[in-house]
């Protein structure tokens, strides 16, 4: 646990289940280790299984600061984590998305099931409505949202979506390339403050 303030906040979204490729497990042990490493904090789900509680447990030994968010009729299916710094149970989905977009500075999506998908996709929706200018990022682990990201492509060029909203996400499968960015465009990484600092 950090004895200061953490420098940033980065939520994660990902699956509860650890999925059936190791490079999964892998990418959210790497993540967590980011955060630690670099003074920060995460804020995620709230539960201990699967990719959750891999990122969760990886940011904690890494040194960083864990707040969990999950509402209470989720605590016993993902097994809440009672590890977390900070563990917010809530009364539904819309105040625990409400609450974890509340506490970040930006978002990554890594390997997850439909829940990953809504969180992320909620998250675009309120950038591109201007409800927030936070960076938002996919880890593309493994090739995972190869599929995806073709399919929104394709949505594109059908024109039910322009190429500036596709603009305000950044994929990449290299973690700390793809972290730094979300970190630098959130305005948070110590390069950036001291900048602001000079202005």
């Amino acid at each position: 646990m950090l004895n200061t303030e953490p420098t940033f906040s980065l939520c994660v979204y990902c699956g509860s289940r650890p999925g059936n490729d190791a490079r999964y497990l892998d990418a959210a042990t790497a993540v967590g280790q980011w955060i630690g490493h670099h003074g920060g904090q995460l804020v995620y789900g709230g539960g201990r299984t699967g990719l959750m509680g891999q990122v969760a447990e990886a940011t904690r030994q890494a040194g960083g600061r864990v707040v969990g968010i999950i509402p209470q009729a989720l605590v016993d299916r993902e097994v809440a984590n009672p590890l977390c710094d900070e563990l917010h149970v809530v009364a539904n989905m819309h105040q625990r998305k409400a609450m974890m977009a509340e506490r970040s500075h930006a978002f990554l999506a890594l390997p997850g099931g439909i829940g990953t998908f809504e969180e992320l996709f909620e998250v675009w929706t309120w950038r591109q409505l201007g409800y927030h200018d936070k960076p938002i990022g996919i880890l593309n682990v493994a090739g995972y949202y190869d599929s995806m990201l073709q399919f929104l492509l394709g949505t594109v060029q059908s024109e039910f979506m322009g190429d500036w909203q596709m603009e305000l996400v950044r994929s990449g499968e290299h973690i700390p390339q793809l972290l730094a960015h979300l970190i630098e465009a959130a305005g948070t990484s110590p390069e950036s403050q001291s900048l602001e600092k000079n202005i």
